[in-house]
């Protein structure tokens, strides 16, 4: 039996141009308002157990869908059904009062969840010690950064132990610590067979977060499959649409890459020295011919005794498409720790036969968690070009022409 089962649903909202044109057609009775489509005709089913992502472009319908299912929404056609309790983290803030302080807002938001208010007082000293939040859980949650909005929500949602779990980009806000938190939490609800949807911009965190991905597209769904599959055809379509020459735009500087956010400034887990691609004989390149071999070079300094991880470098298109990625994660023979404060490791990889056409691209260096999901630390190359060369498409092979007169 499904836990979550989806009907046809459509959703569309009323665009008034004035405020006075609700009242003018309601005595009227004549319509003064444009029909602005989100979804349309949405059917699909998850089982129990059964993780769930969703996909798609800005404007999609996305949020929507998830509002639905959380039931912040009404369909305007077509119905749903969800077999369990279900804990939702929509937008930043939602489900919390501003005025009131952490601790009250784990009593209220609990309570909206359907916990009685004897087992909130269980669950409380989990709730705090996950969000990491003990110093500022008496203050008023509208101090808050958006960070911290998130430690609460996150933890209060998945500590309650749900049937169903749906997530709309809680992996894009906060710190990386507790991103690898958030990401083991989620793994334990995919091994305690709970369902999740979830939905991100992050199509590594999908493909490893979720068996199943649904691609909205233009409001419908455009395939729904596995996720690994679905994820490919959908950044195929990313990539025929992006702009190479523009994404410099994408990348984040170094000051960036920082956080603003004073409460969670930590000293990170290690450092990215240095990052640069080389050729054969040696020497840095930022232009790169296509089907040549190049080795790609990173110091990675270790900051905090004990972490564990995988090296890895990806080609970029931007901040968030890769072109092709590797990771020590299969690799045996290569130390994946836990490293000691203070070491510093040269790691190289040599891409042999570089098959990219034409371009400009990034390369990222860095330290992953030991699941690969996550990154200790990161770094972008300087902006590399691919020189052109005859033939179209993105992909070059090395091959060889053989034609014989019969």
């Amino acid at each position: 039996m499904p836990r979550i089962s989806v009907n046809n649903i459509s959703k569309e909202f009323k665009i008034y141009n004035r405020p006075q044109d609700r009242l003018s057609e309601l005595l009227l009775r004549r319509p003064k308002h444009k029909v602005f489509h989100v979804l349309n005709d949405i059917s699909f089913a998850v089982r129990e157990g059964e993780s769930l992502g969703i996909v798609g472009v800005n404007g999609a319908g996305k949020s929507t869908l998830l509002k639905i299912l959380a039931g912040t929404l009404q369909p305007t056609t077509g119905s749903f059904q969800l077999k369990g309790q279900v804990a939702a983290l929509l937008e930043l803030g939602a489900g919390f009062h501003p005025e009131f302080t952490g601790r009250k807002n784990i009593y209220l938001n609990a309570s909206l969840l359907g916990v009685p208010e004897n087992n909130i007082a269980d669950l409380e000293k989990g709730i705090i010690e996950f969000s990491e939040l003990e110093e500022f859980i008496d203050r008023p949650v509208r101090t808050y950064s958006s960070g911290m909005y998130v430690r609460l929500a996150f933890s209060i949602a998945t500590m309650v132990r749900p049937d169903i779990l749906i997530i709309d980009e809680a992996l894009s806000v906060g710190d990386l610590t507790f991103q690898k938190k958030c990401v083991a939490r989620m793994n334990e609800f995919i091994s305690e067979k709970k369902t999740m949807i979830f939905c991100s911009h992050s199509m590594f965190h999908v493909q490893e977060l979720c068996e199943k991905a649904i691609w909205l597209d233009k409001r419908q769904i455009k395939e729904i499959g596995d996720s690994d599959r679905v994820v490919g055809h959908y950044e195929d379509f990313c990539n025929s649409k992006k702009v190479y020459h523009n994404i410099s735009e994408d990348v984040p500087t170094e000051d960036e890459n920082s956080t603003n956010e004073e409460t969670e400034i930590e000293t990170p887990d290690c450092k990215i020295n240095s990052l640069s691609v080389k050729s054969t004989n040696g020497k840095e390149v930022t232009s790169l011919a296509p089907l040549n071999d190049y080795a790609l070079e990173m110091e990675v300094e270790v900051l905090k005794d004990g972490i564990e991880g995988n090296f890895g470098f990806a080609f970029m298109k931007s901040a968030e498409e890769p072109v092709a990625s590797f990771l020590t994660t299969d690799i045996h023979e290569i130390d994946k720790g836990p490293f000691k404060k203070g070491s510093k490791f040269i790691v190289t990889l040599v891409v042999r036969g570089l098959a990219m056409r034409v371009g400009d691209f990034y390369v990222l260096g860095g330290l992953a968690d030991k699941s690969g999901l996550l990154w200790y630390e990161r770094k972008f190359s300087k902006l590399l070009h691919v020189d052109a060369n005859k033939g179209v498409g993105p992909v070059i092979m090395d091959s060889a022409w053989s034609v014989t007169k019969k």
